[in-house]
């Protein structure tokens, strides 16, 4: 069974950057959709970006268009999140999820929390001076 593992978050300064990344094992991450939601406390999971399976499609939420890019690193079995130019308002937790297939195929994707299946524990984010 697919299991997921975050890495990468921390504290940084406004500004400054991170690198998130999300490490599988128990299957192969180029047959699943796979994205990265942002939890914060007393909210749900918003979407931050999203990525098909064959990385054809990439979805990003407005607040982070320029900043963000997420990416696929099939020899690794990893996609990764680059965070740069940092805000506070960047700050949660961020988790990895799964879409399984053929949800996470280009001609289905999405990038709704609720179509994803598989979830990895979160890592912490936290932008300030």
């Amino acid at each position: 069974q697919l299991q997921l593992v975050e890495s990468g978050g921390g504290l940084v300064q406004p500004g400054g950057s991170l690198r998130l990344s999300c490490a599988a094992s128990g299957g192969n991450l180029d047959e699943y959709g796979i994205g990265w939601f942002r939890q914060t406390p007393g909210k749900q999971r918003d979407a931050v970006a999203c990525i098909s399976n064959s990385g054809g499609t990439t979805n990003y939420t407005e607040s982070v268009l320029g900043r963000f890019t997420i990416s696929r690193d099939n020899a690794k079995n990893t996609v990764v999140l680059q965070m740069n130019s940092l805000k506070p308002e960047d700050t949660g937790v961020y988790v990895c999820g799964a879409d399984s297939p053929p949800f996470g195929t280009d001609f289905f994707f999405s990038c709704v929390g609720w179509e994803y299946d598989i979830w990895g524990q979160g890592t912490q984010v936290t932008v300030s001076s």
